[in-house]
């Protein structure tokens, strides 16, 4: 049977009426901290209380990324919470704007933009097409699945990768990430969509890239760690690739006259893949769906796992 007080979650660092909605449409009430057993968070690790109350048994955080939480400790300072993140929660509209970018490539859309002028010959061998390419999504969690999909139906074929190598549905094969070295020589393109930990630090360097296709397009919805920023402008600067579409960098936000501002084939945008008012909604559902599995004692959506970094 439910207890009262597991129906009784707050919300931090101050009370937001979507979530308050959110929270009730998942059968539950809203109540202050010392009162609650669960916490629903939409702000940053700095302002996150040193201490919670004893009756706080789970914390939901609001982005799908949670490096900055063990950057704060956080986790380590509440070893006995159970927290869970935004992951899969914006999927469909990062993916979406990952299809954005890899078209707006492939299509050579930066350099039909500039032009002046209906003459434009010269990008004739650069204009191609997703119909029978192959692309690898590395990190095919939610947003992969979201894209998925969304390529297929463009004629596109896709190759997964995942921590497990367990198959992702529409994808034509999928590999555990042991197996990544395999992918960058039979690959189209490339969408990185992982989580940020250390062991996915700088993931696509020189050497990924230089065994990339020369039409490869590489887009990057996830940290911008993930990618070697200096190994990536000497790749496009070369042209060894096509080109990157970027809206996460390293450094973010990129500072004004960064190398990769000057280069035509680079598509930046300002890590908003995921806008606000689209950010606040699905946050929202992912709320109100995950208060309902905790008041009827079921397992969470998007635990994170301290062990994996994520």
């Amino acid at each position: 049977m439910t207890s009262p007080r597991s129906k009784a979650i707050a919300i931090g660092p101050e009370e937001d009426r979507k979530l308050v909605k959110a929270i009730e449409r998942g059968g539950a009430v809203s109540t202050p901290l010392s009162d609650a057993s669960a916490l629903i968070w939409s702000a940053g690790p700095s302002d996150f209380p040193a201490s919670l109350p004893d009756g706080v048994r789970w914390v939901q955080l609001p982005s799908a990324g949670v490096e900055s939480w063990f950057d704060a400790r956080a986790f380590e300072a509440h070893p006995s919470v159970e927290f869970t993140s935004a992951a899969g929660a914006f999927a469909a509209t990062v993916a979406e704007h990952a299809l954005a970018l890899l078209l707006a490539g492939v299509r050579a859309l930066p350099e039909h933009l500039q032009a002046r002028s209906w003459e434009q010959e010269h990008l004739i061998g650069r204009v191609g097409t997703l119909r029978g390419a192959t692309v690898t999504i590395v990190g095919a969690g939610g947003i992969g699945r979201a894209l998925i999909p969304m390529l297929a139906a463009l004629g596109a074929e896709v190759v997964a990768v995942n921590r497990s190598g367990r198959p992702v549905p529409g994808a034509i094969r999928t590999l555990p990430v042991s197996a990544l070295d395999e992918v960058w020589s039979n690959t189209d393109h490339v969408v990185v969509a992982a989580p940020a930990t250390p062991a996915t630090r700088h993931l696509v360097g020189s050497a990924e890239l230089a065994r990339l296709p020369r039409h490869s397009w590489v887009v990057n919805v996830a940290r911008g760690s993930l990618v070697d920023t200096d190994a990536l402008v000497e790749a496009l600067r070369t042209e060894s690739i096509a080109g990157a579409g970027l809206d996460v960098t390293d450094p973010e936000p990129l500072p004004d006259g960064h190398p990769l501002w000057r280069l035509t084939n680079a598509i930046i945008t300002p890590h908003d893949s995921n806008p606000t008012v689209l950010r606040e909604n699905a946050y929202a559902e992912h709320v109100a769906a995950n208060v309902a599995r905790f008041v009827a004692g079921e397992a969470l959506i998007a635990r994170v796992d301290p062990t994996q970094g994520y």
